[in-house]
C-alpha cells in the first residue's frame, strides 16, 4: 500500500512516469540488516570484550562504515582496527547472507521498461556494493551506482544524489529517492528530489514519518504505484 503523508485520503495516483528512481542500497534492495547486524557484534566484541546492543548499531544505518565505527570506538586508532575487523569478517560470511527483498528484479525491470533510469545511492563502498548487488541478481538492472568513496560527503549529505542526477542527466523533479533511512530521506530531499520511505527496513516508521517523505512504502511493489 502506498501512503501519501500530504493527502491520507488520497485515492487516486498522480499521471505521469519517473524519469528516475534512485534506490539505496541495505535495507531498501538488500537484506543484508541481519548480516550488518552481525559483523558489528563480531567486531565490537573482539575489541570491546561484548557486542554492542543491536539498536545502537541500527540506529547508525545509512551512514559509511568508518563514521560508524568512530562513533563507538575510542579513538580513531580503534576505530580503523574495529572496521578492519569488521570487514574482514564480512568477507567470509557475505555471499551466503545477502538476498534482495522480494519483488526486487521484478521492480527494477518494470520500471526499465518505463524507460525510467535507475540509481542505486549507497553509504557502501564500491567494492562491495558491487559484490551485493550480483549475489542479489541486480548488478546488471541498474544503470548507475553511487558509492561512499565517490564523493566527499556521504549521505546524509546530498552529494551522492546529485552526482547521480549528474551522471544521468536528469532533473531533481522527476526524480524519486526510495530508502529505509532518514539519512536517506535527509540526502533526497537535500538535492531537491521527492523521497519515498521504505518500512520493510529496520527503521521505526515513526522515525521515517518525522523526515517529511512524500511517500510511505509499505513494500518495494508500491514503487511501481507512485508517479510524480
Amino acid at each position: 500500500m502506498v501512503y501519501y503523508p500530504e493527502d491520507p485520503l488520497t485515492k487516486s495516483k498522480p499521471n505521469g512516469i519517473w524519469s528516475g528512481v534512485f534506490f539505496d542500497l541495505d535495507g531498501t534492495l538488500a537484506d543484508t540488516v541481519e548480516l550488518i547486524l552481525k559483523c558489528f557484534r563480531f567486531a565490537t566484541k573482539k575489541h570491546f570484550g561484548q557486542s554492542l546492543p543491536d539498536a545502537d548499531v541500527v540506529a547508525t544505518l545509512g551512514i559509511p562504515l568508518p563514521v560508524q565505527m568512530r562513533g563507538f570506538a575510542r579513538s580513531e586508532e580503534e576505530a580503523e582496527l574495529m572496521r578492519q575487523t569488521y570487514i574482514a569478517y564480512q568477507d567470509i560470511v557475505h555471499d551466503e547472507m545477502v538476498r534482495s527483498f522480494p519483488g526486487a528484479s521484478s521492480v527494477l525491470g518494470a520500471l526499465r521498461r518505463r524507460g525510467t533510469k535507475i540509481a542505486v545511492v549507497t553509504s557502501k563502498r564500491t567494492g562491495i556494493a558491487k559484490r551485493t548487488l550480483e549475489c542479489c541478481g541486480l548488478w546488471k538492472a541498474v544503470d548507475l551506482v553511487v558509492c561512499a568513496n565517490q564523493v566527499q560527503r556521504p549521505k546524509p549529505h546530498p552529494e551522492s544524489v546529485n552526482l547521480a542526477l549528474s551522471k544521468l542527466g536528469l532533473e531533481p523533479d522527476g526524480v524519486v529517492f526510495v530508502g529505509d533511512s532518514p539519512f536517506d530521506i535527509q540526502a533526497g530531499k537535500g538535492a531537491g528530489t521527492r523521497t519515498a520511505a521504505a518500512l520493510w527496513g529496520p527503521f521505526n516508521p515513526e522515525e521515517l514519518l518525522a523526515e517529511g517523505p512524500d511517500f510511505v512504502l509499505d513494500a518495494l511493489r508500491d514503487v511501481l504505484e507512485i508517479n510524480p
